[in-house]
Parts: structure tokens; sequence; C-alpha cells
């Protein structure tokens, strides 16, 4: 009788306000191109293609060098939406901008589990995701609020 492992994902949520119109958070978090510099897990992206609003491309991550297949969608002034295809790792990330008020609630949800055999670690990372995904929105709120 074989067993049967089932992993569920790890979802992850951070938020953080800003003090910012909405078209400069917008401006910041949809250059993609420009991941690595805030998301210190993302070590390169290189974009594969692009069709209408959906831009496939190739990331490594800082996880032994894992590269991964991402689709990224962009909802103008709303959301990215990145959601791996092929990889170490399975499921979303989001980043959604809500204006509220003068401000901006920027929120970064993970939907997230390890692929395969990893999939037994996904517990295990999910701390550390969510550490990076709090240190990586601080440095983002920083260059938005300049």
């Amino acid at each position: 009788m074989q067993k049967l492992i089932q992993t569920r994902m790890a979802t992850i949520v951070v938020q953080t306000e800003i003090n910012s119109s909405l078209d400069k958070a917008w401006e910041i978090i949809s250059d993609i191109d420009n991941e690595p510099k805030f998301w210190k897990g993302t070590k390169e992206v290189k974009t594969l293609s692009k069709e209408g609003d959906v831009i496939k491309r190739e990331i490594t991550i800082a996880f032994r060098d894992q590269k991964c297949l991402q689709e990224v969608q962009l909802k103008p002034k709303n959301e990215v939406k990145a959601k791996f295809t092929k990889g170490i790792l399975n499921g979303t990330k989001s980043i959604k901008l809500t204006q509220n008020d003068e401000k901006i609630i920027m929120e970064t949800t993970w939907d997230i589990k390890l692929s395969g055999m990893m999939n037994m670690f996904t517990g295990v990372i999910k701390n550390h995701i969510k550490s990076g995904t709090e240190q990586a929105m601080q440095s983002i709120k920083k260059e938005i609020e300049g």
C-alpha cells in the first residue's frame, strides 16, 4: 500500500501602508524587471515572451540557484500576479494596491508549495518567504516614498 503525502499550500499575506499616489506605487511594482533589486530571493529575471498583459519569464531564485518559469499578469494600477508554471515552486504570488484615503495599501499574498519530493519542506520555507516578503515590501515602500 502506497502512502499518500498531501501537502497544503503555504499561504502568506503581508501588508504595508505607503504614503504615495497610486500612479507612483504602480510605476514601481509593475517594473517587474527590477524584482531582484527588492526581492532578495530572486537573483535574476529573464523575459521570454509578452502577449497582451501576460509576460512569460524565467526567474532564478536564491534557493540553490533554481530556475522557475512564471506567467506574470499586470492588471494596471491594481495587481501584479505571478503564477509559477514550472520549477521548484508551484502556486502564485500577488502584489495588490488599494487606495485608502491619501495612502496606498500594498498587500503581497503567496499561495505556494514546493514541487515534487521537496513538497514536504513547504512548511519550513514558509517563515523564510514571509520574512523575505516583509523585507522586500519595506524596500519597495522606501523606494516609492523616496
